[in-house]
């Protein structure tokens, strides 16, 4: 999570729950039965863990990205086939 905070710029939050993809199917069935009447009864069950916040600047960051972008553009050919 702090290196997406840091890369991105942004800050990130982290759910108490991290098996949001899961409980995110449950929230889904449980509105489509009536559990839940609507998605902000939903919401109130979602609290944040932890926020993690860029730390790096700008330089460290701008290297970091070209450094990713130049490991993607040297993978190309590894999926081809023989």
């Amino acid at each position: 999570m702090q290196t997406q905070a840091d890369l991105s710029s942004v800050p990130v939050k982290r759910p108490q729950c991290v098996e949001t993809t899961a409980m995110g199917a449950a929230y889904l069935a449980g509105i489509a039965v009536g559990y839940w009447k609507n998605k902000e009864e939903v919401v109130k069950n979602w609290a944040v863990d932890r926020i993690f916040e860029p730390e790096i600047d700008m330089a460290v960051r701008t290297r970091m990205i070209k450094g990713w972008n130049k490991a993607v553009k040297y993978s190309y050919e590894w999926a081809r086939e023989d």
